[in-house]
């Protein structure tokens, strides 16, 4: 998988990149990840981006120029399955989305500023439109970065645990069961019965009774949901 990413402020996306697992991911050969700066495809003398709004309004808007060339020439070295672009009143982004999105070979994503983008971009460009929460940050470069993170760990041979992304919660609709490591026993608090005799069927149907209990305490939300689908 290929990853473009298309940020006003390029720096707040090479750091985390270098990390973790989708540093290991990219020093395996199964992610490749670009940052490009739009400050390098602007026909500005003084390399500016942003621009008032029409109508008035506070805030500043990325300009459509630097957007539509950036695209267009990553679009004239190979084909993308997506181009998303980090927005608070887009689709709200979730398990299903990124199991979707895992499977794609060439994405392109837009990381929002500022006021957003000059909604010609949206209309033209964009294929997909993703939120991650019903607040507002800075910039997209924060949401694109939990995106990647969540679709790069679905691609095979990225984790160590073929099974463990499959494990996740909101996989099948619920949230995950608690987790526990040794010590058995650590400062009186003790690991449930079920998970120490090695009786599979037993783990699994403790797994099971804890996963719907903690969603239907936690967020019931996504009991209603599954039970309307």
């Amino acid at each position: 998988m290929r990853l473009d990413l298309i940020s006003a402020v390029p720096k707040l996306l090479e750091s985390p990149i270098e990390y973790s697992i989708i540093k290991r991911a990219r020093n395996a050969g199964l992610v490749e990840v670009h940052i490009h700066d739009l400050r390098d495809f602007t026909k500005d003398k003084h390399r500016k981006i942003d621009d008032y709004p029409y109508g008035g309004g506070a805030g500043m808007v990325l300009s459509p120029q630097p957007i539509f060339d950036c695209i267009e020439h990553l679009l004239r070295q190979r084909k993308y399955d997506h181009i998303i672009y980090t927005a608070p009143d887009g689709k709200a982004f979730n398990q299903t989305e990124a199991n979707r999105l895992s499977l794609s070979e060439n994405i392109i994503v837009l990381c929002g500023h500022y006021k957003g983008v000059d909604q010609r971009v949206r209309d033209q460009l964009i294929t997909d439109e993703y939120s991650i929460g019903d607040f507002v940050l800075s910039g997209g470069e924060l949401p694109a970065l939990v995106m990647i993170d969540s679709l790069i760990r679905l691609i095979p041979g990225v984790l160590g645990d073929a099974e463990s992304a499959l494990e996740d919660s909101f996989q099948n609709g619920l949230l995950g069961a608690p987790v526990y490591t040794r010590p058995a026993e650590f400062r009186g608090l003790n690991v449930p019965e079920e998970l120490l005799g090695g009786n599979h069927k037993l783990v699994e149907e403790w797994k099971s009774k804890q996963s719907l209990d903690r969603t239907k305490n936690l967020r019931p939300d996504l009991i209603q949901k599954n039970s309307d689908n």
